[in-house]
């Protein structure tokens, strides 16, 4: 048994027996058997379930300071969520992130920010677009006040959001979010940087539901050619975008120039 993993079920021990005595002392029996927790999600992703869950039954109830919970309920709602098991994982991201939010510091706010994220991704899976959307824009007010326009966070929720409204069925304001994921991955990574690459992808795409394929022609090739600069170390990315865009030249009638694409393609990743 690793080290880490037995002090802290010692620890744990320990703070049962002192809060059986004294209830004021449950706090610090709440925190040992999330480390308890924290300590099994690599080895018994059950045995850690089942400690966070322990933590969460015994403050039942009590009247505990604000926040004793938060990390409980952030780490059992992450371990369900890529547990595939998603439905469980959303109250408990619900929970967590009004623990944060009512600690009211910065700090606090940033990781319900990131934790409203992840549940938007969550809902979004589920098909509750409204529910999705209503936690990203949460999430971007959150983090745009705390990072400025400008900045990777904030491009990732336009792209996140721009992937929410593209899959309801809202194109239009899907090429809005991306235009935004790209505008601001231009002035923060630089044009040539793989996640402007994503950007330029992902409104093409977005460009050729509303019909304007040569717009998402000209993005695609954009997304390529940076790829293809980078293609020793981006050649998974590069062949993905490649497919993406035979694909959308297909279902457009072109099909000469997917075979002109398919065989660049080909070269490219053969020289590689």
């Amino acid at each position: 048994m690793p080290d880490s993993l037995e002090t802290a079920r010692s620890a744990a021990a320990k703070a049962r027996e002192a809060a059986a005595a004294d209830p004021a002392k449950l706090p610090a029996l709440v925190q040992a058997l999330q480390l308890v927790g924290d300590a099994l999600r690599d080895s018994d992703l059950a045995a850690a379930e089942a400690a966070y869950r322990e933590a969460i039954a015994v403050a039942e109830g009590r009247e505990l300071p604000v926040g004793t919970l938060a990390n409980v309920r952030m780490n059992l709602a992450t371990l369900l969520d890529f547990s595939d098991r998603a439905e469980q994982a959303t109250s408990f991201y619900e929970e967590a992130i009004a623990d944060f939010e009512a600690l009211g510091t910065k700090d606090a706010k940033e990781v319900a920010a990131q934790l409203r994220n992840n549940l938007a991704m969550t809902y979004k899976d589920l098909g509750k677009y409204a529910l999705a959307e209503q936690h990203y824009l949460r999430a971007l007010e959150t983090l745009e006040a705390n990072h400025g326009r400008n900045s990777e966070t904030v491009a990732t929720l336009f792209n996140n959001l721009g992937g929410l409204y593209y899959v309801a069925g809202f194109p239009d304001q899907a090429k809005d979010m991306f235009t935004d994921a790209l505008d601001v991955r231009t002035i923060v990574l630089g044009a040539a940087h793989r996640d402007t690459a994503q950007a330029h992808s992902n409104l093409g795409t977005a460009c050729h539901e509303l019909q304007d394929n040569a717009a998402a022609k000209q993005h695609f090739e954009t997304a390529l050619s940076i790829l293809e600069a980078q293609i020793q170390d981006e050649r998974r990315s590069f062949e993905a975008t490649s497919q993406d865009y035979i694909a959308m030249l297909e279902m457009s009638g072109d099909q000469a120039a997917a075979d002109t694409v398919r065989s660049r393609a080909e070269k490219v990743l053969a020289s590689a």
